[in-house]
């Protein structure tokens, strides 16, 4: 399924195998969002007129893949650092954390801080304290383990990042689960609705959702380094999807591309 109207985001790929199947992961460049934003309903437009320029021949089968960080951002999860301030506890535990070339995770007073405010000190103080024990054992990762997917989530400011995310801590989407169901029932009313059906799918009879095409939505939280999904309204499991996005085609850094079509 090769495709010259869509590019792959540098040093990635469009086409992938996965079980001895190939994918198409077709990257689509947005705008950035915003606070307040209707994140479904932009998604859904996006996604739309993607799928008008996307070959008949490989549309099969498709699912929307969301970055949890537009939905976040949208949801009013994201932060100036100079709007947090970082109490003791956040600066002092926020030592603990291994810092990576990919992030600086919770290994900022500001990030930690807003781990602290959405798990809770006890249960950060916990993760601290079993990574400095499983520390000498060469265990990774025991950190985040404890603290959480809420907290691992966690991004904070990046300097390849385009504004306001190269200034900002944002926390995961709140709900992840209803979100993917939102964006997904709202990108199928767009695609299957009246007026856009001659334009996307000619052959579809008036009033029959045709399921096999569209077939759910997730959000995901991806990075270099691991992939997670957030939210599934698909018929796959997550483990499918953190296979499929394991070399991370919606890039790490200024590409805004944080949708991708899979097919």
């Amino acid at each position: 399924m090769k495709n010259d109207t869509f590019s792959p985001n540098p040093g990635k790929n469009i086409e992938i195998d996965v079980d001895g199947k190939t994918y198409s992961r077709f990257p689509i460049k947005t705008e950035l969002f915003k606070r307040g934003d209707n994140y479904a309903e932009k998604i859904a437009e996006v996604v739309f007129k993607a799928l008008s320029v996307i070959p008949p021949s490989t549309k099969k089968s498709f699912y929307v893949i969301v970055s949890e960080k537009i939905v976040a951002v949208s949801q009013g999860r994201s932060y100036l650092i100079k709007d947090i301030q970082p109490s003791w506890w956040a600066t002092a535990l926020s030592k603990f954390v291994k810092k990576t070339p990919h992030g600086i995770g919770l290994g900022s007073p500001w990030t930690m801080e807003l781990a602290i405010r959405e798990v809770g000190l006890p249960r950060i103080f916990l993760a601290a304290v079993a990574s400095v024990i499983t520390k000498p054992f060469g265990l990774s990762g025991v950190f985040y383990h404890v603290a959480g997917s809420a907290a691992s989530a966690i991004d904070g400011p990046t300097s390849y990042s385009l504004y306001p995310s190269n200034v900002s801590a944002k926390l995961a989407p709140k709900d992840p689960k209803k979100a993917a169901e939102k964006i997904a029932k709202r990108v199928s009313q767009n695609v299957y609705s009246e007026r856009n059906a001659t334009r996307y799918l000619p052959r579809r009879q008036p009033g029959t959702l045709h399921e096999q095409r569209f077939s759910g939505a997730i959000i995901i939280d991806a990075n270099d380094l691991g992939r997670k999904v957030l939210g599934n309204a698909t018929d796959k499991p997550n483990s499918f999807f953190e296979e499929v996005m394991r070399d991370n085609p919606m890039g790490q850094g200024s590409e805004q591309t944080p949708i991708v079509i899979l097919v």
